[in-house]
């Protein structure tokens, strides 16, 4: 009796997630499914593809043939690319981290009333466009913006710095941009935090490094991996702040799979530059779930 009650129950669960299962299936896995073919087709003289079986995308991916000559050689644009991408996702969220965990403790320490104030200017940014806030941070950032106004001003330059379209341009842009999605869960883990452990590491001559090596860092783990997951993934596939900030010059693989699909009228590239990037998220996503079955196991 009790199994056909809990059978019960799971094929309710079913029937009643069934719409949104529907809507993902046709929203989501489709759009993947038509990329995936596109990816082993042929790229069409003008754009589109052509029904036939190839993998040249694949191979352009790594490899370029010159067209004189015909020689092959590795394709240096694109894992120019490719690597600032990785490398500035990796950077963001260290920065992201760096800043982030003190301010998520700031507000965790905060008295009970304040901490809905601190949390509700943290979430302030997610109101307003992400193309809005990306100009903004390149009105501070520009030769005659509020930046260098000021460390002229100081003294502490003695001209304005051309920060804009580089790569550390995009750096800050998108540290900006994804900072509250860092301070979020480490506000969650921090906030649960036992506060008691870091007088008893006190009482046992732990210093203060030690005590947030060995105490702190451990403990909010699961925060700082579903931080750096939340920052990472859409670091690397941001396309608005490095077109902004990069000014075309300083391409990351968003921007590169959509002037596959635009001015390069590559589409089978494009579809295989995206798939390579879900796969790189895919295993980014697999470390995330490990570390959170560890911490599950380890209780």
């Amino acid at each position: 009796m009790a199994r056909t009650a809990e059978q019960k129950k799971a094929r309710d669960g079913w029937l009643l997630s069934l719409p949104a299962l529907t809507l993902l299936i046709l929203a989501a896995s489709g759009p993947l499914i038509i990329i995936a073919i596109y990816a082993f087709l042929t790229a069409g003289e003008y754009s589109g593809v052509i029904w036939d079986l190839s993998f040249k995308a694949w191979f352009q991916v790594l490899f370029e043939k010159d067209i004189f000559d015909g020689t092959v050689s590795l394709a240096d644009a694109h894992l120019t690319i490719f690597w600032r991408s990785v490398r500035l996702s990796l950077l963001t969220t260290l920065l992201t981290f760096t800043f982030g965990l003190p301010t998520a403790w700031f507000i965790a320490t905060r008295p009970l009333k304040q901490r809905a104030l601190w949390l509700f200017l943290i979430t302030i940014p997610f109101w307003t466009n992400l193309l809005v806030r990306t100009f903004a941070i390149m009105e501070v950032l520009r030769v005659e913006g509020i930046l260098n106004k000021i460390l002229t001003g100081l003294h502490i330059i003695p001209e304005p710095l051309q920060i804009l379209y580089t790569d550390t341009a995009v750096l800050i842009g998108m540290t900006y941009v994804y900072l509250p999605l860092m301070v979020l869960p480490l506000f969650a883990a921090i906030d649960r935090f036992d506060f008691r452990l870091i007088e008893a590491g006190y009482d046992l001559y732990a210093g203060r490094l030690t005590v947030l090596r060995r105490v702190i860092l451990p403990i909010i783990r699961p925060g700082i991996v579903a931080g750096s997951i939340l920052v990472f993934v859409p670091s690397l596939g941001a396309y608005v702040t490095p077109r902004v900030l990069g000014g075309g010059k300083k391409m990351m693989i968003g921007n590169f799979i959509e002037l596959q699909f635009g001015a390069g009228r590559n589409w089978p590239l494009g579809s295989a530059l995206a798939l390579i990037l879900l796969l790189i998220v895919g295993i980014a996503l697999i470390f995330y779930v490990r570390a959170s079955a560890s911490e599950n196991k380890d209780g």
